[in-house]
């Protein structure tokens, strides 16, 4: 990744992802040990997202670039798939995920959160590309 995440929003972003991939595994884990029966597909998106968030955490502060834009596309596609089916058929999750509703009970962040990683890893993209 060409932008550095030492400073400034790439800080805040690496520090956000990190926020909730705690979050997403704390989550994940407490539903899976103690409920899995009762909505296992709920559960296991939710630790499919702790991963991803995991992985983009990582991924960021490691200056990863590949990694990361590859992990906020399937962030962004998870939240965006999720979103819709849980709200189209609601029966088939009886029990929320991190991205149901596009992320609604996290205040939308996990839909907001890839936007601005890709907004992110794209601007430092085009700053890493000499001026001709």
């Amino acid at each position: 990744m060409s932008a550095p995440v030492k400073s400034g929003p790439g800080r805040v972003l690496v520090a956000l992802y990190g926020v909730f991939a705690l979050a997403a595994s704390a989550r994940a884990g407490v539903q899976i040990v103690t409920r899995f029966h009762e909505a296992p597909l709920a559960y296991l998106l939710s630790a499919l997202a702790a991963v991803v968030y995991i992985v983009l955490t990582v991924a960021l502060a490691r200056g990863d670039r590949r990694l990361a834009l590859a992990a906020c596309l399937v962030e962004l596609t998870g939240v965006l798939v999720v979103g819709t089916l849980s709200l189209v058929d609601a029966a088939a999750f009886p029990h929320a995920t991190v991205w149901s509703g596009y992320g609604a009970g996290y205040l939308f962040v996990p839909l907001i959160l890839p936007v601005l990683g890709l907004f992110w890893l794209r601007r430092g993209a085009s700053q890493a590309v000499p001026a001709s």
